[in-house]
């Protein structure tokens, strides 16, 4: 056999394949991970096993027996682990979502005024986001729990701010009663959610056709809250609002936040709009000078050339480091143990005290966090798509 040969008859060995080393590469990976997992699995059942431990979930519907300071749904010690857990998964999305919003308003006000041409606004930008961005959040939490919110004054020396009252309880606010016709503003808001679309269509064509812009989101919004108002009010109003009551022992009627939900959701909000801040900071520089100034040469206001021309450009760079910091605000929710803040990990933690079943409350928390992870990734994923640079 010529040498020639010898090479033509090495090079059409399969093993010459790139594509096809990869694979082989990568299912071996697979295969020594799938390896490790059963071994731990084995492990960990011969560890419950010598320590006669249950697996399951069906501990979940024993009753709680322990009670919690602040929840969104009727609940008592009476309920099982279940119902306790939904409490805390509620507590975990109602401060996670309150926080995305007030991080990303604060963030994007503190990072327009780092670029502001004003030396004071300027610098007192750059403090606060030097100063948020260098003490772990940890700090800041008992900061604001231990320094700013338990030295309030007792409930009956409250601080009254109108219908609502601040004391180291918590702020006490009207709490709203619902009558039987309230489903009519439910069937409102999906009326304004289904007018709200239309009104988005209407605005593309009018804009691609007249080239003027109508003002879609105020409609939107203003559609957003009337049409239920109007459905409430046709059903009668079927709302009401009880007020709270001082009364020798504090205040009766209404409903309280508790000082933990507003400590933890202060902190949160506060130290995630400093890196929020330094994003709107990146995605602005990153717009070309001309752009702002091609506006401005256009007769309008700095405010609107920011707002109409600068910001849209800058989303692009904005968004991913965004989603990064949503994920991480709603993962920080679980510092509230630190406080006593019931949320998904506190209540989580509490009933793993009382049944000593580790594995499946780790897994509860793994699959509410990843999943609540996976859809804001996802839905920040759909809207980064949506201010794309498309290229004609």
């Amino acid at each position: 056999m010529s040498l020639g040969e010898a090479r033509q008859r090495h090079g059409r060995s399969p093993w010459n394949s790139v594509r096809l080393r990869g694979v082989a590469l990568q299912v071996l990976l697979l295969a020594v991970i799938a390896a490790l997992f059963y071994a731990l699995a084995l492990n960990t059942y011969a560890n419950m096993a010598s320590r006669h431990i249950v697996s399951g979930f069906g501990f979940l519907w024993r009753k709680s027996g322990f009670e919690v300071s602040f929840s969104l749904i009727p609940y008592t010690a009476e309920d099982n682990y279940v119902r306790a857990l939904m409490v805390g998964f509620l507590n975990t999305l109602l401060v996670s979502a309150l926080g995305i919003w007030l991080a990303t308003a604060l963030g994007l006000a503190i990072g327009l005024m780092r670029l502001s041409r004003n030396w004071l606004a300027s610098r007192l930008a750059a403090g606060y986001i030097e100063a948020v961005r260098n003490v772990p959040l940890l700090l800041q939490l008992f900061i604001w729990y231990r320094l700013v919110l338990t030295p309030l004054p007792q409930a009956s020396s409250a601080i009254i701010l109108g219908p609502a009252a601040l004391s180291n309880k918590g702020l006490t606010l009207p709490a709203p009663q619902f009558g039987p016709g309230v489903w009519t503003a439910w069937l409102g808001l999906g009326c304004a959610l289904l007018l709200t679309v239309a009104l988005s269509f209407w605005g593309q064509r009018r804009r691609e056709r007249t080239g003027v812009k109508p003002p879609v989101v105020l409609l939107s919004l203003l559609a957003i809250i009337a049409v239920p108002v109007l459905f409430l009010a046709a059903a009668g109003w079927p709302v009401t609002f009880d007020y709270p009551v001082r009364g020798n022992f504090g205040f009766s009627g209404g409903m309280t936040l508790v000082p933990e939900f507003i400590a933890l959701l202060l902190a949160l909000s506060i130290y995630t709009a400093g890196f929020i801040a330094e994003a709107v900071r990146a995605g602005i520089g990153a717009v070309a000078r001309g752009q702002g100034e091609a506006a401005l040469a256009l007769g309008l206001k700095p405010g609107l050339a920011m707002r109409l021309v600068v910001l849209p450009q800058a989303l692009r760079v904005i968004i991913p480091p965004l989603t990064s910091q949503y994920l991480n605000l709603t993962k920080n929710s679980s510092l509230a143990v630190a406080i006593g803040y019931p949320d998904l990990v506190s209540t989580g933690g509490t009933i793993l005290g009382q049944t000593g079943q580790a594995i499946e409350v780790v897994a509860i928390w793994m699959v509410v966090y990843l999943t609540l992870s996976l859809l804001t990734s996802a839905f920040m994923n759909w809207f980064n798509a949506r201010h794309r640079l498309v290229g004609r």
